[in-house]
């Protein structure tokens, strides 16, 4: 069974374990909104759309006459699940070709997914507690849990060799050995000495600061571009800079509360109110699949 009878099979299937499905593009970018949800603006709740495939993983679902809809009206998209306590998963992303290994001490046998890119999406049950994005001091190696998204079997992206596909399809889902949930653990940053504490929010830097060579430097311009906005564009300034931030926290450059403090500060000082800040923040590090 090959193409969207394929792809609604398998979507069939994952919901009947209670995996919540929806359609991405052929590039794996979400779909497009829909107009209205495109000029809604931050105040629009997408957990409570019900566009069919409006807002990304947000659309995701377990019933199965939404699903066949969804890909009766992107035939050729690509078949996704949303990961975390939602679905009842947490997946490990292993990508070659930035360095990621599979690591046989920590990753126990499990469902896997052999990925177009020669790596592997190794699914494990959700532990019920808060994972990071990137397994700590390992390059290449994702973690896929509340906030994100796997492409699953059988969807082939554009230009793609092949596609995403079961390894062993009987083989169930496993949980994550004691021993990769400890090296799951974020570590901890420096003290910050009192003496550098200043009335705004000043995040630490991490150890490990990842690609990001001048984490300070890149912190102040984030938070600068809000300041400098037109007044009219700082509510959007702020959710593109928890969209920054949240990549520093992914990079293990910032830590999530710090960041949290520094954009809750700057929001309030460019005269946001507290649920505007809260929903920048909120929908900023959703879109770069981290928790807050």
């Amino acid at each position: 069974m090959s193409g969207a009878a394929g792809r609604l099979h398998a979507a069939r299937g994952y919901a009947a374990r209670g995996w919540h499905v929806f359609v991405l593009g052929r590039t794996k970018r979400p779909v497009a909104n829909c107009p209205r949800c495109a000029a809604a603006g931050p105040d629009h709740d997408p957990h409570a759309c019900p566009c069919l495939t409006c807002h990304g993983f947000y659309a995701a679902t377990i019933d199965p006459d939404r699903i066949a809809a969804m890909l009766t009206a992107h035939p050729d998209g690509l078949l996704a699940i949303r990961t975390g306590a939602v679905s009842g998963l947490a997946v490990v992303d292993i990508d070659p070709r930035h360095g990621g290994r599979l690591d046989r001490t920590l990753m126990t046998p499990t469902a896997a997914v052999a990925t177009p890119g020669g790596g592997w999406h190794l699914y494990y049950t959700h532990p019920g507690r808060p994972l990071p994005a990137k397994l700590p001091g390992r390059d290449g190696i994702d973690i896929k849990t509340d906030g994100g998204l796997v492409v699953a079997p059988p969807s082939t992206p554009a230009g793609a060799p092949r596609g995403y596909r079961w390894t062993v399809p009987a083989r169930p889902v496993g949980e994550m050995a004691p021993r990769l949930l400890q090296a799951c653990r974020t570590r901890p940053g420096p003290a910050v000495p009192a003496s550098t504490v200043t009335p705004t929010p000043r995040p630490a830097r991490r150890q490990g600061g990842g690609a990001i060579s001048h984490p300070d430097a890149l912190l102040a311009a984030t938070l600068a571009a809000v300041d400098h906005a037109p007044k009219g564009r700082r509510r959007v300034t702020l959710y593109g800079a928890a969209r920054g931030l949240a990549r520093m926290v992914a990079a293990d450059a910032l830590t999530a509360p710090d960041a949290v403090a520094a954009l809750t500060a700057t929001g309030e000082r460019n005269g946001q109110t507290p649920r505007d800040i809260r929903g920048a923040i909120k929908g900023g590090f959703e879109a770069e699949g981290m928790p807050t």
